[in-house]
């Protein structure tokens, strides 16, 4: 008799989300999904308000990544304009993205998900949340905490508060940047590399406890996409988009994020209300890819600092072709950690940082504009187009989220077929279920319970209704 078992929620995304696991007569598992079972909506109610609104408003559909949101809408915005900003406003621009990279990372890792690297994913789930990494690990946590810390300060310091702020608009930043201010995010940029070091340092070794982790947490060929510059490198901000495949074959490379929609498509499953994105010349669903700190590493062709570079490079020696297993995601987060605060220091040293043209001020030029950022978890897409009013009549927003949706099914299916069967659900396997979701670190900001815990109400239910088993954790 086929049974299926159900965990809702999950609420590690923007919005909740459950998944479905279908078992047969024998107890194996035949197919899994993750449905995102909330609508956020953002696009229809920002219609009609005037363009130059719109960074502040999109900033508001995250609290954990504003940054990204402002930067991709105000990029939008800029295009609107048609205005070229200031190269001063771009490098700031540039230094608040990293920021939030450096932050949020500091988030997923340290808090969200080092409770089953540090205490292990059969560790007590009373015991594995942060609380108990700080008891256990005080000062690994505490390092977490500190480099966190250091991200939210240069937002605040920059744009005035560390969540939402209002700083980059629509032709380029508000105000420019104090001396005092550089000086004094410089004079923590040791520290913050040290911390960095010491994180990357401690977790190669730890890799190898999860051998069996890192074979089933989505391992598989898939497309990777991320942001490069005109030489291949690293870039958070202005550049353009590469796919390559599986053996990190190039697909396409130097594709201009303004012309996504030729390459690029969304589909919609009846059982979720999170769109699906697809490389349109493979189709759907053959076209999946991955975006985030794995696609980023797996496409480009190197860091502009030293350090970061050089962990690049061994990370890259770990296999022939492109790394696949998703596990490797907390992996690429540290080096990009190391790479943000190295970045951040360069941008800061610059010449020009401190001049005062930072704005380029126009009324609307073109009645349809693209922004593009790398965000935390992948490459972000916001598509404006407008009336004759400057005011908006149609907003498209494609996240990394959605970008990451055909993975994070297959990952849940492998991880299931894997760690689930027969008619007793073991908590470890549960756990794993949960876990390779928090590899792609969807969305945080309606991540709001206490001290990492999720809560959760799994069933396992034959097909005449009977509750076979039941796991619940508030």
């Amino acid at each position: 008799m086929s049974k299926t078992i159900l965990i809702d929620p999950v609420t590690r995304i923007e919005g909740h989300a459950k998944i479905t696991i279908e078992l047969d007569e024998r107890g194996e598992v035949q197919d899994a999904h993750f449905h995102v079972t909330q609508v956020r909506g953002f696009e229809k109610l920002v219609e009609g308000r005037p363009f130059h609104e719109m960074p502040s408003l999109m900033a508001r559909i995250c609290g954990i990544c504003p940054v990204s949101h402002l930067l991709a809408s105000a990029s939008a915005c800029d295009a609107l304009m048609a205005v070229r900003i200031p190269e001063t406003a771009a490098n700031l621009r540039r230094v608040m993205n990293l920021a939030q990279i450096l932050q949020s990372h500091a988030l997923s890792f340290f808090y969200l998900s080092s409770p089953d690297v540090l205490l292990g994913m059969d560790a007590d789930p009373a015991q594995r949340n942060l609380i108990g990494v700080l008891e256990a690990h005080p000062e690994l946590a505490r390092n977490g905490i500190r480099l966190r810390q250091f991200g939210q300060q240069i937002i605040a310091l920059l744009g005035g508060k560390r969540i939402h702020p209002g700083w980059i608009v629509p032709g380029g930043v508000t105000e420019p940047l104090a001396p005092q201010k550089r000086d004094e995010i410089l004079a923590a940029i040791p520290g913050a590399l040290t911390l960095a070091e010491q994180t990357l340092q401690w977790f190669k070794p730890v890799m190898e406890n999860f051998r069996q982790e890192i074979s089933s947490f989505a391992n598989f060929a898939s497309l990777f996409m991320g942001m490069v510059n005109e030489q291949g490198l690293f870039a958070s901000y202005s550049g353009k988009l590469r796919i390559v495949d599986h053996a990190g074959k190039i697909v396409a490379d130097q594709l201009a994020p303004s012309d996504y929609a030729s390459f690029i498509g969304e589909a919609v499953e009846a059982d979720s209300y999170l769109k699906s994105a697809y490389y349109k010349p493979y189709g759907y669903p053959d076209g999946m890819y991955r975006v985030g700190p794995l696609a980023r590493l797996n496409v480009m062709d190197g860091f502009r600092t030293e350090r970061a570079n050089g962990e690049w490079v061994e990370f890259r020696e770990m296999q022939r072709g492109a790394i696949l297993g998703s596990f490797y995601y907390h992996y690429a987060r540290l080096i990009e950690m190391l790479y943000a605060v190295e970045r951040i220091e360069q941008l800061l040293t610059e010449p020009n940082i401190l001049d005062k043209q930072v704005r380029a001020h126009a009324e609307p030029n073109q009645f349809e504009g693209i922004g593009c950022a790398e965000a935390p978890r992948g490459t972000l897409f916001h598509h404006y187009k407008i009336d004759e009013h400057g005011l908006m009549r149609w907003v498209n927003l494609i996240i990394a989220t959605g970008q990451n949706n055909l993975a994070m099914n297959r990952g849940v299916l492998q991880v299931a077929r894997k760690y689930v069967r027969g008619e007793k659900i073991q908590e470890g396997a549960l756990n794993r279920v949960e876990a390779v979701i928090r590899t792609f670190d969807p969305c945080l900001s309606c991540s709001t319970h206490a001290m990492g815990q999720m809560p959760l109400d799994i069933r396992l239910v034959r097909a005449d209704g009977q509750v076979v088993d039941r796991v619940v954790r508030n």
